[in-house]
């Protein structure tokens, strides 16, 4: 209930919330004026924040979300990777593709779950940890296609991390923190990205539900 939050806790999320969202990192008074909060209170989040290294102070003395939010994530992922499995598996055996789960690791994307058909005679063997450029491949480009708000619902790119590969996915929105695609990949030059672009777009949305 609203009347149970922790407001000094509430304030502590924001910081993290509102750091996240700053890759060029904020001073102490931008902090404050961003979450419209006294700057000796947002001085005292930090401090307590610091100590468990989820904000760090670069030598200019802008703030920025510590390596410390890195343990968190990783702790997160296995979760997830449950979750994203079964809607994986549904989509790999409808489409007869590699279906892939991808998330942001810094300025890569990263494979955090894969799942093959089971029916078909061919597939594309794609690695969990698999990493690549988030401007490179459908995953990587969906990803930012979310990030920037972009209505476009699935990138379709070819030959881009792998000759003669197609990838095509889709972003997985309205999760907040989580910037994640859904997509699959496939060697085969007749994918009918109309008939599976929606199918993977599903796939997102279904996954979001789960993850909501």
């Amino acid at each position: 209930m609203p009347g149970e939050i922790s407001q000094t806790l509430d304030r502590g999320l924001r910081v993290l919330d509102v750091l996240a969202a700053s890759p060029d990192g904020l001073t102490m008074t931008e902090l404050a004026a961003r979450m419209e909060v006294n700057r000796t209170i947002v001085h005292r989040l930090v401090a307590t924040l610091e100590a468990r290294a989820l904000v760090r102070r670069d030598a200019d003395g802008r703030l920025r979300v510590g390596l410390g939010v890195l343990r968190l994530g990783a702790a997160v992922q296995p979760v997830l990777r449950d979750l994203a499995v079964p809607v994986l598996r549904e989509l790999a055996e409808a489409v007869g593709c590699t279906a892939h789960l991808t998330v942001v690791d810094g300025e890569e994307a990263l494979a955090l779950a894969v799942v093959e058909p089971s029916w078909t005679d061919f597939h594309v063997g794609y690695r969990v940890g698999s990493r690549h450029p988030l401007g490179q491949g459908a995953a990587g480009k969906a990803i930012l296609l979310g990030r920037a708000g972009d209505p476009t619902p699935y990138v379709l790119t070819v030959g881009e991390l792998q000759s003669g590969a197609r990838g095509l996915a889709a972003p997985v929105l309205g999760v907040p923190g989580l910037e994640a695609s859904v997509g699959i990949v496939t060697v085969d030059p007749g994918l009918d990205a109309e008939a599976v672009g929606p199918q993977v777009e599903r796939a997102a949305a279904e996954l979001t539900r789960r993850l909501s």
